[in-house]
């Protein structure tokens, strides 16, 4: 189906709002860890992903746990504890990773190669 001028980004491309969804800047690697060790506490999550800002992982939590991909889980005790679960529906993307984790493996490094050649000229 060709695209014509009314036709919506959405439209033109059915996978954008899965992209726009799972692969923003901390997502993934929110999910990743999720899904590879299982539930975790915010400070376990902080230290897994390195980089990331305590304020930043809050947000990132907080719309991950709003689309329903992780589930939040607030024990009352003192001191409090919250922990972080991927979902059913967020684990649905782990064939996904792995998919795009075997692509990677095997094409990486021809990218690298690509962007040398580029950059060189050649």
């Amino acid at each position: 189906m060709r695209a014509d001028a009314s036709t919506t980004p959405d439209q033109a491309c059915p996978i954008a709002p899965v992209v726009d969804l799972v692969f923003s800047r901390w997502t993934t690697p929110i999910l990743w860890a999720l899904n590879e060790f299982g539930r975790q506490r915010f400070v376990e999550l902080e230290r897994r992903i390195g980089s990331i800002t305590p304020k930043v992982l809050t947000q990132r939590l907080r719309q991950l746990e709003r689309d329903g991909l992780i589930t939040r889980t607030y024990h009352a005790e003192v001191p409090p504890r919250v922990e972080y679960e991927i979902s059913d529906l967020g684990r649905s993307l782990a064939p996904l990773f792995a998919t795009l984790a075997d692509w990677s493996t095997a094409n990486l490094p021809k990218v690298e190669e690509a962007r040398s050649a580029y950059d060189s000229g050649s």
